[in-house]
């Protein structure tokens, strides 16, 4: 694995927006985050955040995100337009909609937030676990697109084929020490492409991979820019699972950890598959 940061990295490249006018961005698919049909999932949220952050009015950090995907993102440009729907003291609510040629093919909705010095209660903590140095890396040799942009470190519940069936499906419980591949200083954009990287439960309860596409994600931000910086590229730990498979959807749930210990982000996501 690299061990230096490239400029520009994968992820700002998948992310660069270019201001056409106020509120409105043109930005376009790129090959290293590509999936099965379409952008990872994550890239998309990713470039959605950041439409926010650029946007000129913004003030404060991201505090929560919900992305719901409507359609394919088809390769090429795409448009994001980006309206402040309330402004208020201590937060602004956003809606973003990422479109081609014409059709919607994206929305979001996003709050940003003052940093307030208040009471602070953390009563949750990370599973135990090896540390990440002490975790053997999974090998993704030969695997293209957004699989190859990350580092992945599996305490327990790496996807294998044949793992589990519909008769007996195995556990949908996940502990993954996650980085940036190459290397990359946490920041908001990649902790919300990050939410999303948790392979889809199906593969690991199930064994196999339907037809399966996220519907929609919804991150939780929980750390200040302080915390993001005394992260910077180490491996984060994602703890993920899944409730409930039923008509064709399911849940995901992930907690994103820093190394230290400090609870990062959560999310949650619902699932579509077929069969």
């Amino acid at each position: 694995m690299s061990e230096t940061i490239t400029a520009p990295h994968p992820l700002d490249h998948a992310v660069r927006l270019e201001a056409v006018e106020p509120g409105l961005y043109r930005g376009a698919t790129t090959p290293e985050y590509w999936n099965m049909a379409g952008p990872f999932g994550g890239a998309t949220a990713a470039v959605m955040l950041k439409a926010v952050l650029d946007h000129p009015e913004r003030r404060g950090r991201p505090v929560a995100q919900t992305v719901n995907f409507c359609g394919a993102v088809a390769e090429g440009p795409f448009d994001i337009e980006v309206r402040l729907v309330r402004d208020g003291r201590s937060t602004q609510h956003w809606q973003v909609e990422l479109s081609q040629g014409g059709k919607i093919a994206t929305t979001s909705s996003a709050v940003t937030g003052a940093e307030r010095e208040t009471w602070s209660h953390a009563p949750g903590a990370p599973p135990e676990v090896p540390p990440a140095e002490r975790t053997p890396v999974l090998d993704t040799t030969g695997r293209g697109g957004w699989r190859a942009r990350y580092e992945f470190r599996y305490v327990r519940g790496e996807p294998t084929p044949g793992g589990g069936s519909a008769e007996a499906p195995a556990s949908a419980v996940s502990q993954t020490w996650i980085r940036d591949e190459p290397r990359r200083p946490l920041d908001y954009v990649a902790l919300a492409a990050i939410a999303d990287s948790v392979v889809v439960k199906i593969l690991q309860v199930r064994g196999d991979v339907p037809p399966v596409a996220t519907v929609s994600l919804s991150t939780y931000f929980l750390a200040d820019e302080a915390a993001l910086a005394r992260q910077g590229s180490r491996p984060v730990l994602g703890v993920s699972d899944a409730r409930v498979f039923r008509h064709g959807f399911n849940d995901q749930s992930a907690e994103l950890w820093s190394d230290e210990g400090q609870l990062l982000a959560v999310s949650n996501q619902v699932v579509w598959f077929k069969g």
